[in-house]
């Protein structure tokens, strides 16, 4: 099953996303390709409950197909940064192993803060991890495997040992095609020896009846025509107004909104509407499924500001 980041609670509990199958491993897979790994890894561990993470949607169809035909219903996908993933959905000590095939290398100078495996994240990993929880790294490139093997002792929170690869881990596309180059691959599995303390994401339930709104009364002549991207810096996160539209039928105005806080990245639209009465609702909607964070409420403020701005006095403001 494909899953938005709105279908996650934060935490999330294995019981909840896999009823069938409430007591089994959770494995977590981060940049699952295709699918080939685990369609081909997973019936040999058929208690297993997977839930595979990527950045590409066609990967995402394509995995959905290949875990699907192989008869594997304990298996989720999704498609979001991994480090949101497993930051705000799972929880502590939930994880029974994360597992990291083939992962872009990011080989060129300076772009080292681009890699996954940096020590912040094993932190990350190791406080999700259940006590003795492993992460699995594979990869054909010596450079990155020495980098990774360097940042997870730096985090303290490992121990190391090098079994050979899983067999899969040696058929998914990207070792495939390193291995016809005569590349070597290397393996390397993190035992979990401590748990750190790491948060989760702060998120409320974005299910509930509350959504982040306001009650403005707009000028007269209110219009939205000379329209300008507006960026407000504030606090831990990054608000920037987009576009503006007015719609076609009613007194309305929609505003594209992008959202960056840590670990999470949103696009929210924040509606303008016109009242019987004369005021005008400011709130968040609920379309493409955004979870409601200090960044989307900071976001509705914004838009309310930026109202202001352009002679809207307020009323009344919740969020």
């Amino acid at each position: 099953m494909i899953l938005r980041l709105a279908d996650f609670r934060f935490p999330d509990a294995p019981e909840r996303l896999y009823p069938e199958n409430p007591n089994g491993d959770w494995v977590l897979e981060i940049g699952f390709g295709d699918g080939r790994f685990w369609a081909e890894h997973g019936p040999n561990e058929a208690d297993a409950n997977y839930l595979g993470v990527e950045l590409s949607g066609v990967s995402l169809l394509k995995a959905q197909r290949r875990l699907t035909a192989a008869g594997l219903n304990n298996a989720h996908l999704t498609r979001l940064p991994a480090s949101t993933l497993v930051r705000a959905v799972t929880g502590p000590g939930s994880l029974a192993r994360i597992i990291v095939n083939f992962p872009d290398p990011w080989p060129k100078a300076g772009h080292e803060e681009h890699r996954l495996l940096r020590a912040p994240f094993f932190t990350l990993a190791a406080s999700r991890l259940r006590p003795g929880g492993e992460v699995w790294f594979t990869t054909d490139h010596e450079e990155y495997f020495q980098f990774a093997l360097q940042e997870a002792q730096k985090s303290g929170c490992f121990t190391a040992t090098f079994p050979e690869p899983p067999a899969a881990a040696l058929r998914t596309k990207y070792a495939l095609k390193w291995r016809e180059l005569g590349l070597s691959v290397h393996h390397v599995r993190w035992r979990a020896v401590q748990s750190p303390n790491v948060p989760v994401l702060p998120v409320e339930d974005s299910q509930g009846d509350h959504v982040p709104h306001a009650i403005v009364r707009l000028p007269e002549d209110f219009q939205l025509s000379n329209f300008r991207k507006t960026v407000d810096r504030t606090g831990e996160h990054v608000v920037v107004v987009l576009d503006a539209y007015r719609h076609a039928s009613r007194d309305q105005w929609v505003l594209l909104t992008h959202v960056e806080e840590r670990d999470l990245t949103q696009e929210a639209l924040v509606s303008v509407t016109v009242r019987e009465d004369g005021s005008a609702l400011v709130r968040l909607e609920r379309f493409g499924g955004p979870i409601i964070t200090a960044g989307l409420k900071a976001a509705v403020g914004v838009v309310t500001t930026f109202l202001e701005e352009r002679g809207a006095s307020v009323t009344h403001r919740s969020y």
